[in-house]
């Protein structure tokens, strides 16, 4: 792929700290309704960073989060020294991710400064400061994915993808802190949920890689979308609105407020359409967007090649 080139034949030529290194990294969706903090899957917008050595902090934000103060306490300043030891390097980061909005952006970001930065396991890194792996595995692997922390290390396999799978993303113009979204969520369920999800959760697997066989009782969840509603009182009426006009499935994306809608390629602009529709009916300020699949994850790119264009 035109641009792409191994990690190890990055380093190999480059050294961590010698000079410039690039990395490409997709957003994501997580949960995807009953695969809380479990399942993820990576989607076709993407934040790039470049770190190379600097005699103190330079950090250069344009794009989605640009407005966040580009101090010692960023996230991207936070995970260098995390990698490096030290924060001497300057860290150009370009980002077309919706920040708080349940799209990955912190995985994201955090993912591609770790990389950038040269560590060995950025997956397992991110995943253990998040707390779950379901973003940051989709960033790294690509693709439809499941993800679990086992003693200290991250777990993750990609799964089956029906390719002619689209998505519609229902991106309101408002934050939901992910951590205002989990205060939502009792701290004990009832086995029958637990149940509940672990049924929806298989059949959802099965229909994610058969679009033929997914419905959408398959995206039912009983575990924090219900508990989350109360912060978004419109998601109800527009995920209704997504099935209705001919969505297979569709469910909050990560800790929201984004809503997505899984369809097959041939619907995705008339589900689009009626999603846009469906927010002007409740007065929802904010854009519906067709996304596809990132099948790559990560990409460490040279050096030498020009920004990627999206």
């Amino acid at each position: 792929m035109r641009g792409q080139v191994t990690r190890s034949a990055v380093y190999s030529r480059i050294g961590k700290t010698e000079r410039l290194m690039r990395v490409r990294v997709p957003a994501s969706t997580a949960n995807l309704g009953p695969g809380f903090d479990t399942l993820g899957l990576a989607l076709n917008m993407y934040t790039e960073v470049s770190v190379e050595p600097a005699d103190a902090l330079e950090l250069i934000c344009e794009g989605e989060g640009s407005e966040f103060e580009a101090g010692p306490d960023h996230l991207a300043a936070r995970v260098a020294r995390q990698v490096l030891g030290h924060d001497r390097v300057r860290i150009e980061v370009s980002s077309e991710i919706p920040v708080s909005r349940g799209l990955g952006s912190s995985a994201a970001l955090a993912v591609a400064v770790a990389a950038a930065c040269g560590a060995e396991d950025p997956l397992t890194l991110v995943g253990l400061l998040e707390g779950h792996a379901d973003n940051a595995a989709a960033c790294v692997l690509g693709g439809f994915v499941t993800a679990t922390i086992v003693d200290g290390v991250v777990h993750a396999r990609r799964l089956p993808l029906d390719p002619d799978l689209a998505f519609v993303a229902v991106i309101p113009a408002r934050e939901l802190e992910t951590k205002t979204a989990r205060g939502a969520i009792p701290t004990t369920i009832a086995h029958s949920d637990a149940v509940f999800n672990l049924g929806r959760m298989g059949l959802l697997i099965a229909g994610m890689a058969d679009q033929a066989l997914l419905h959408p009782f398959a995206a039912e969840d009983r575990l924090h979308q219900h508990y989350r509603s109360d912060l978004f009182p419109e998601s109800r009426g527009i995920l209704r609105a997504l099935t209705d006009a001919g969505a297979l499935a569709s469910f909050w994306s990560g800790a929201g407020p984004t809503l997505l809608g899984v369809c097959t390629t041939g619907n995705v602009h008339n589900v689009r359409d009626a999603a846009a529709g469906a927010m002007v009916d409740s007065a929802l300020v904010g854009n519906a967007f067709v996304l596809n699949a990132d099948l790559d994850g990560i990409r460490y790119l040279s050096p030498g090649s020009a920004r990627t264009k999206q």
